[in-house]
């Protein structure tokens, strides 16, 4: 997939290039690309606020986990805190993600004399 790349951005994808791409790709007005996006977000988060977790085949999950409250120290002070009981989100990735962008990080260890 080409991605757009803007003076701007820095190398990073952000939401308009999602959006740019599927105006380009799928032949949606940019109005309905541009909602088509913004559902698609919307749909993610609402499953998540509501408890769910969600898993995008062949791409990543997103998962809700519950951690307990506990004690912990405050590194500057050394005073003894409470940490609230809370729940935190994770995003783990696919195998497939993972292999798509590890496949260049490994070097050729073999000598080559």
């Amino acid at each position: 997939m080409d991605i757009l790349k803007k003076p701007d951005s820095n190398g990073t994808l952000v939401k308009a290039d999602i959006v740019d791409l599927v105006y380009q790709k799928v032949g949606f007005t940019r109005n309905e690309a541009t909602q088509a996006v913004e559902i698609i977000f919307e749909e993610i988060k609402r499953h998540l606020a509501q408890g769910e977790n969600v898993r995008i085949s062949r791409f990543a999950s997103f998962i809700l986990r519950k951690k307990d409250a506990r004690s912990a120290r405050n590194p500057k002070t050394g005073e003894s805190i409470r940490i609230k009981a809370r729940t935190v989100l994770s995003f783990k990735p696919s195998k497939k993600l993972l292999t798509s962008t590890d496949q260049n990080t490994y070097e050729n260890t073999h000598d080559s004399r």
